[in-house]
């Protein structure tokens, strides 16, 4: 058994109710893609415009709250369950212009075993999506100076005289599904401090963190459509695969779409 998960229940067991274990962390989006440089730089962007995005959610592997948990594949925990993605946020990504659909990926469609982002990839071919969205979120707690990170087990007891708040970072990757091209990536984080006394609770603690990771997954949609502009900007003046000519005026038959 993981040293990290045996030294959590063991402050349980001494604690009893009054600790908190932390979620597990989320995973570096550094890290994810498992290319290497010459081939990164190799590829180029496919996707047509309107684009379809699928949206993953990775974790540290064993990932669980009290509001989700994560599937293992690979190295990774993938998370289903909508826990801070409010249907709105979502709808607010679906209505960008040049943009089709937008559609989580589910339990079913997910590899049994995924080393990289390219195992992603062939989980969102299945619902036909031009782009991936892969992101993570990542959440820490601060007590008087000093941050607990994933699996820590906090003692509850002595939070009221102290000074405490809770930090959640989204950060995500927009991928071409077809090649693997990475268009940019988006970051946001959120603090949430105590609102009605304190932390006696580790439901109390809990939904300090639902709060603070909601809040970063909306300013997160905020950041995405900066980078939405931008990638609309840079790649939807043609159809992907068709180089643009100049010189035919007969030429822009090429460029209609159904």
């Amino acid at each position: 058994m993981d040293r990290r998960l045996l030294m959590v229940l063991f402050a349980l067991l001494v604690s009893g109710c009054a600790t908190y274990v932390t979620p597990g962390g989320g995973v570096s989006m550094a890290g994810i893609d498992d290319a290497t440089i010459e081939e990164a730089y190799s590829r180029q962007p496919a996707s047509a415009f309107p684009a379809n995005i699928a949206m993953i959610r990775v974790q540290h592997a064993g990932y669980r709250t009290r509001t989700a948990h994560g599937y293992h594949i690979g190295t990774w925990s993938v998370v289903t369950t909508r826990d801070i993605e409010s249907e709105e946020a979502i709808e607010r990504i679906a209505t960008l212009p040049l943009i089709d659909g937008v559609a989580p990926v589910g339990r079913l469609l997910l590899p049994q075993d995924a080393r990289g982002i390219k195992d992603l990839r062939r989980s969102a071919a299945q619902l036909r999506a031009d782009m991936l969205l892969v992101y993570s979120v990542d959440t820490q707690y601060t007590v008087e100076g000093q941050t607990f990170g994933p699996f820590t087990a906090i003692s509850l007891g002595m939070l009221p005289n102290r000074t405490a708040h809770v930090t959640s970072t989204v950060a995500g990757l927009l991928v071409d599904d077809r090649t693997g091209f990475i268009y940019g990536s988006s970051e946001s984080t959120a603090t949430e401090r105590p609102r009605s006394g304190a932390w006696t609770t580790a439901a109390a603690a809990d939904e300090a963190r639902l709060r603070s990771e909601r809040q970063a997954f909306e300013d997160f949609v905020d950041e995405f459509a900066l980078l939405w502009s931008g990638v609309a900007a840079a790649h939807a003046g043609r159809p992907a695969g068709i180089p643009e000519v100049r010189d035919d005026p007969d030429s822009w038959h090429y460029y209609r779409r159904d």
